[in-house]
């Protein structure tokens, strides 16, 4: 895919990161990245890896898995314009879930640890508007698990309630 056409994709699925950036500056970024085809159902980081690069979705989706035994569970989705890897990317621990490719495959730009320190001394404004974007994709997780959880329990409490 030429520079030009990465450009284009990644201001049309990551217009949250791209907002304030112009065309040049998203071109600047696509530099310190590197484009990753995964082929449907692939393994992209498993249980346990520490992530030295995060992901930003530019086509398909990548599914999250947790694995009970040697059974493997879908637990979410993340589509095209989101991020995955980011978590254990900042805080170096060790990846709770299995991320995978769609069953359609995924288009990524993998933002290495040597990029992004690159980024961030050579391209403040920008790797500014990458870290908030980074703070944003994971406030929406939080969001949605508090919610869940929320739900969660006022369905528990509810069978509790009904078995009494």
């Amino acid at each position: 895919m030429a520079n030009q056409q990465l450009v284009q994709k990644v201001q049309q699925t990551c217009s949250d990161f791209c907002v304030a950036l112009t065309q040049d500056e998203v071109s600047i970024f696509v530099r310190y990245t590197r484009l990753l085809e995964l082929e449907p159902d692939a393994v992209l980081a498993d249980i346990g890896d520490v992530g030295d690069s995060f992901y930003m979705i530019i086509g398909g989706a990548i599914k999250l898995y947790q694995i009970r035994d040697v059974e493997e569970f879908e637990v979410g989705e993340i589509s095209a314009g989101g991020l995955v890897g980011e978590m254990s990317f900042f805080d170096h621990q060790p990846r709770t879930l299995r991320l995978k490719a769609h069953s359609k495959g995924a288009r990524l730009l993998e933002v290495s640890r040597l990029m992004y320190n690159r980024l961030r001394i050579e391209e403040p404004y920008i790797s500014t508007n990458l870290l908030e974007f980074v703070i944003r994709s994971l406030d929406v997780l939080v969001r949605d698990l508090s919610a869940q959880n929320t739900s969660l329990r006022a369905r528990l409490s509810f069978l509790e309630d009904d078995s009494q």
